[in-house]
């Protein structure tokens, strides 16, 4: 079944308890009939706190990464971490992706439920009953395409033990992870432990090489040069393991990198990959790109050094209520860390929303200054900044902390109208 059929069903489900901010009154709806009534955030029964995600910035940023990689000759398989929300897994595919990125098992299992064909996992998976699980899903869908990593050689003990106690009939296809340098996260971090692997891979049946991969998200300090040169080396990890024929027989090689800060690195160190035995799959992994932010990623974003090729849109907002105003320069709203990104940069007060008369002012004088865990701490420059009653819209640092602190998520329209709502399973 399509994606999107699967992705559609979750309009069955029931409002309730279970999702906050949602009106009172659409106790007992399904999804899709709350969204058929195309309820206005502000004026239909919406509580704060409330995450809202633009309609019109996801959009175009799904539009924008699919012209990006389609002009720079790269597949696109985004990390579903991000979101873990079907519906934008169906949209990212419906907009040229090859297929979703998972960080652990238990994103893979999410994905299949939807019905995800291609999979690419980030990781080493060590865990028997996850492999035991893998492998009998392998066999029993001659089309679903998985990938991981290996980047040790206990990993690939370990692997080819539980895929041989599984009786797994059809090998799992790994590429080698290079670890970014010294001091990174993992792989390995000489092209000698990238060889031995390879020399145990080519001794399992369970396992099968199909490339080399890696992130290089964590170059040590990284700087364009820095990570230009990590991601040469990967590249020519790939020509050599080709050139001694690890990649004999496959019918395309792959090479993956990319996160969000890095991916013009990746497309310009990619472009020189020279002609291999079989085509190379030229996989970016970006995933932050679909709600994009108002702060870490809007710093870092590869299009703020390339203009020319377009600019990312923030999508989330977060309105919270002002519930206390104890002092001419201090006010608190009903929002905290159960419900904001904190972990990188804390909420910025972006726009006021009358709590009167629904006007909306920009946030001028207006200061977050810290998260309690249900409380959100303003400084205010003037007495009539704010008042009790007043909706603030908050601007969120880090899309993968924001999604997952939601189950349910409006989608809306720049007037306000809700046209649908994100269901996250983190």
């Amino acid at each position: 079944m399509a994606v999107e059929r699967l992705a559609d069903g979750l309009a069955s489900e029931r409002v309730d308890h279970r999702f906050k901010a949602l009106p009172p009154d659409a106790e007992g709806r399904t999804v899709g009939e709350l969204a058929a009534e195309r309820r206005n955030l502000f004026r239909d029964g919406f509580t704060t706190p409330v995450l809202a995600l633009s309609a019109e910035s996801v959009e175009h940023n799904l539009a924008l990464m699919e012209s990006y990689a389609a002009h720079h000759h790269l597949a696109f398989a985004p990390h579903g971490k991000t979101s873990m929300a079907p519906q934008l897994f169906a949209r990212q595919l419906a907009h040229g992706a090859w297929g979703i990125t998972a960080a652990v098992p238990t994103h893979v299992r999410v994905y299949r439920a939807f019905g995800i064909q291609r999979i690419f996992l980030a990781n080493e998976v060590v865990d028997a009953a996850a492999l035991r699980w893998l492998a009998a899903e392998l066999d029993a869908d001659p089309d679903f395409r998985f990938i991981c990593y290996v980047d040790s050689l206990r990993g690939i003990e370990l692997m080819d033990a539980a895929l041989r106690a599984a009786g797994a009939r059809r090998p799992v296809d790994v590429v080698i992870e290079l670890g970014a340098g010294d001091g990174a996260r993992t792989g390995v971090r000489t092209e000698a432990e990238c060889r031995a692997l390879a020399d145990a891979l080519a001794g399992t049946d369970t396992l099968r090489l199909v490339g080399v991969a890696g992130y290089e998200g964590e170059v040590p300090d990284a700087t364009p040069e820095r990570v230009l040169a990590w991601l040469r080396r990967l590249v020519a990890l790939a020509v050599e393991f080709d050139g001694a024929g690890r990649f004999a027989g496959l019918d395309e090689i792959v090479l993956s990198a990319g996160g969000s800060a890095w991916f013009d690195a990746v497309a310009e160190v990619f472009a020189e990959v020279p002609e291999l035995s079989a085509p190379v799959l030229k996989l970016l992994r970006s995933g932050a790109y679909v709600s994009h932010d108002d702060g870490h990623y809007r710093h870092l974003t590869p299009f703020n050094r390339v203009p020319e090729e377009g600019a990312l849109q923030p999508a989330f907002r977060l309105w919270a209520q002002v519930v206390s105003r104890p002092s001419p320069g201090q006010a608190f709203l009903n929002a905290g860390k159960r419900d904001a990104a904190y972990d990188l940069d804390l909420p910025t007060a972006q726009v006021v929303r009358s709590g009167r008369d629904g006007t909306v002012r920009p946030a001028a004088g207006i200061t977050v200054t810290g998260l309690s865990d249900q409380h959100t701490w303003i400084a205010t420059e003037a007495a009539g900044d704010l008042e009790v009653g007043d909706w603030v819209g908050l601007g969120l640092s880090h899309p993968c902390t924001s999604f997952d602190k939601w189950q349910l998520i409006p989608l809306v329209e720049a007037d306000g109208t809700v046209t649908d709502y994100l269901r996250t399973f983190f």
